[in-house]
């Protein structure tokens, strides 16, 4: 029989192939648990709008993404920290600080796609590259300075 996977089963098919199966596996196990539809030509029709209104939907997404990498790519953004001796920061500077300041300049970044080894921890200047695609990855660059402390706190 001849069915259409609606979600993927391990070692068997992934979600929208189309593959020909034993009918009791299909008739007892796929279809009650709605892995699986048949496949007759309303339902592949139905998958290949699907699939069509993905991969433009996809197109959309990549070309949202190249745009906001071009915006990105450059550009500075300047945080402050309260810092100790030798220029070491209290705390440190993580890609949580870095998309929020994002934020705060009209860009919007997933803190995910920030790509830091480690949190930043010295005064200065620091490249820190954002995976927003496959191909589309921007490189901004943050400085940190220190923050100035008024003398009502000492």
């Amino acid at each position: 029989m001849k069915v259409i996977f609606l979600q993927d089963v391990p070692r068997v098919a992934r979600a929208g192939e189309v593959k020909e199966v034993a009918d009791g596996y299909a008739r007892n196990f796929l279809i009650p648990q709605k892995l699986a539809v048949m496949a007759n030509p309303a339902t592949l029709n139905t998958l290949e709008a699907q699939i069509k209104k993905e991969a433009s939907s996809q197109a959309q997404t990549e070309e949202e993404m190249t745009d906001l990498a071009q915006q990105l790519d450059g550009k500075e953004i300047t945080l402050k920290a309260k810092v100790g001796a030798k220029e070491h920061l209290y705390g440190s500077i993580t890609s949580a600080d870095i998309a929020a300041e994002l934020q705060n300049n009209g860009l919007v970044v997933d803190k995910r796609k920030i790509e830091i080894a480690e949190p930043i921890r010295q005064l200065g200047s620091h490249e820190v590259a954002i995976r927003l695609a496959k191909d589309a990855i921007p490189k901004v660059k943050v400085i940190v300075i220190e923050e100035e402390t008024s003398q009502s706190d000492q």
